[in-house]
């Protein structure tokens, strides 16, 4: 069952990220190698033509994609990407959502995909992801 998260600014499923901070990513629910993470729209992170950029919506996936990789415990392990692949759809003009799935999951190598859609609905970007697992020590800030 997926777990509902209400967490501080800055804590994205139970690790402090400062990134997650400059981005308020918040996520929305893990559980079942399935993760959903919100950001907020900020003119700060614009293009030239008012559109959240896509290295921001880049990271958003990361994240969530990552996410769904480690969901199974989130606070126990951390993840490194070793690859990302995003195809951008269509422009992002304000608050987004993005979903992401772990489709296959070894003892250290996971393969995620995930997707970025508007207040609308509306499909705005696909990635998929392989990432490796990294047990957290219990001091480590990893």
């Amino acid at each position: 069952m997926a777990t509902d998260v209400d967490e501080p600014q800055g804590v994205l499923f139970g690790l402090s990220m400062p990134m997650a901070a400059t981005l308020a990513l918040q996520g929305v629910e893990i559980g079942h190698l399935h993760a959903k993470v919100a950001m907020p729209y900020n003119a700060a992170f614009t293009n030239s033509r008012g559109d959240v950029h896509g290295g921001v919506l880049s990271t958003l996936l990361d994240c969530t994609l990552a996410s769904a990789c480690r969901a199974h415990d989130p606070a126990r392990y951390g993840v490194v990407t070793l690859d990302l692949t995003v195809h951008f759809l269509a422009p992002a003009q304000g608050a987004v959502l993005a979903s992401a799935v772990c489709e296959r999951q070894g003892r250290a190598m996971c393969f995620s995909r995930g997707q970025v859609h508007d207040a609308k609905g509306q499909l705005l970007a696909l990635a998929t992801g392989t990432f490796k697992l990294v047990e957290r020590l219990q001091e480590s800030h990893f």
